[in-house]
């Protein structure tokens, strides 16, 4: 059977989802709360994927291009993609942040 992926984003609305519980299969505890995705878990599974296998190659962009394949520009690219994404998550964080503060 395939593992299910985690939902990021709301089927209605589109928005980013929180996470409300969490389960212990071993002892069966549950944990309630209202908590924030972290910010990688909020990546497409391409990026996480992609970011697993920089760290596993040192952060060498050289060794990718060859592990996936293609060319170093392109490696390049595809890590300047996932960084503009993460700067986007942050922005909106900072932006959440700064908003409950006022309330």
């Amino acid at each position: 059977m395939a593992q299910k992926t985690l939902p990021k984003y709301c089927p209605g609305c589109n928005n980013l989802l929180k996470v409300q519980r969490l389960y212990c299969d071993s002892c069966e505890t549950n944990v309630e709360g209202l908590y924030e995705l972290p910010l990688l878990a909020r990546l497409d599974n391409e990026s996480q994927k992609f970011i697993i296998s920089f760290v596993k190659n040192s952060g060498s962009l050289k060794k990718m291009a060859k592990e996936l394949g293609m060319s170093y520009p392109t490696v390049r690219n595809m890590l300047n993609e996932i960084i503009e994404k993460v700067d986007r998550f942050e922005s909106i964080q900072n932006d959440e942040s700064s908003n409950s503060q006022k309330e």
